[in-house]
């Protein structure tokens, strides 16, 4: 009998589909629902279900009013119109003659009701009289545009220190690369443990450390970010093509040769696409640390907030908003270029 002959003869192996879900994966499904079930119901998430879906009543006019909706409802409208003048009492300005000389400043005097006591009659009384204010057009705006810009240095600053800091930490970090094993397993433990510090704790001890500034943002930023960049950067060269490297190899080269020739041309765009990620973030990230006295525009927002000063507060946000659009469109560019 011929091999065509042979394998005619044999009976086919019966084919079965494998089954999507085993007794296992049902278990295991089971208990996770359970686990969500409990920590919802520790949580609280009946009441946010409840809470959106009054104010989703209420905007619709089918019901009078929501917790939701009351409680937004006066920080919306004071924040418009937005602020965008300074108005300063001149008792409160040290140089007048220097801020009256910047462009469309000028003085302005505003008829005020002020409630004092009066001495004859030691009665509360109210009366009006005339403050004098030094009007600067656009001198909040530009003192917003200047924290933002503060805002923005802080992250650059920390992205250097950052890429800095994680191009030989991935190193050491790298399987393939690292000297010894037990250098890698220190240099995973360091930096798991940069990257699982959150900025706004680190920010907190190191305003102690520096004080207010600028300084503790940066330091913060730039210990979580490298924490980030050199596990990503570690994980890259070590999934970096082989055959390039032993090409190199065979040749006589050494390790950093090959690295430097045949595995960092290889990492070199998800380096960049990676940096300007981690350079997006530092920027929204020194917003948020600025609220505990790490420099930036955060600093200033945190304060006009408790003052409830809402309307300053819109100017704000809407400066971060466009600042953090802009940056996106620029890194867009920047990948495209480099990559």
């Amino acid at each position: 009998m011929t091999e065509v002959e042979e394998l005619r003869a044999r009976k086919p192996e019966a084919w079965r589909l494998k089954p999507a879900f085993d007794a296992r994966i049902l278990l295991l499904s089971f208990l996770a629902f359970c686990g969500l079930a409990l920590s919802a119901h520790r949580l609280e998430l009946g009441r946010l279900f409840s809470d959106v879906g009054s104010f989703l009543l209420a905007s619709a006019g089918l019901k009078d009013g929501s917790s939701i909706g009351d409680g937004m409802s006066g920080l919306v409208t004071g924040m418009f119109p937005i602020v965008v003048d300074e108005r300063t009492p001149i008792e409160y300005v040290d140089d007048l003659e220097v801020r009256l000389v910047r462009p469309f400043a000028h003085l302005e005097q505003v008829a005020t009701a002020e409630t004092v006591l009066d001495p004859d009659t030691l009665e509360i009384v109210t009366r009006e009289t005339a403050k004098t204010f030094l009007v600067e057009p656009w001198g909040y705006l530009g003192l917003v545009l200047l924290k933002m810009l503060e805002t923005v240095e802080i992250a650059i600053w920390a992205t250097l220190f950052a890429i800095a800091a994680s191009l030989p930490l991935s190193i050491l970090c790298a399987r393939n690369y690292s000297p010894h094993i037990l250098v890698y397993a220190a240099g995973r433990t360091f930096v798991s443990f940069l990257r699982s510090v959150p900025e706004l704790i680190s920010a907190l001890f190191l305003v102690l450390a520096f004080g207010f500034g600028a300084i503790p943002g940066i330091v913060a930023l730039a210990i979580h970010s490298t924490g980030f960049l050199a596990k990503f950067f570690a994980e890259d060269i070590e999934s970096a093509d082989v055959r390039p490297q032993e090409a190199i190899a065979v040749t006589g080269a050494g390790r950093l040769a090959v690295l430097r020739l045949a595995v960092i041309p290889q990492v070199l765009p998800s380096f960049t696409g990676l940096s300007l990620y981690i350079l997006d973030r530092n920027v929204r990230m020194a917003t948020v640390i600025g609220l505990v006295g790490a420099g930036g525009i955060g600093q200033e927002l945190k304060g006009r907030f408790d003052m409830f000063q809402y309307d300053r507060v819109g100017t704000l946000l809407l400066v971060i908003f466009l600042t953090v659009l802009l940056l996106d469109f620029l890194a867009a560019r920047i990948r495209r270029v480099l990559i």
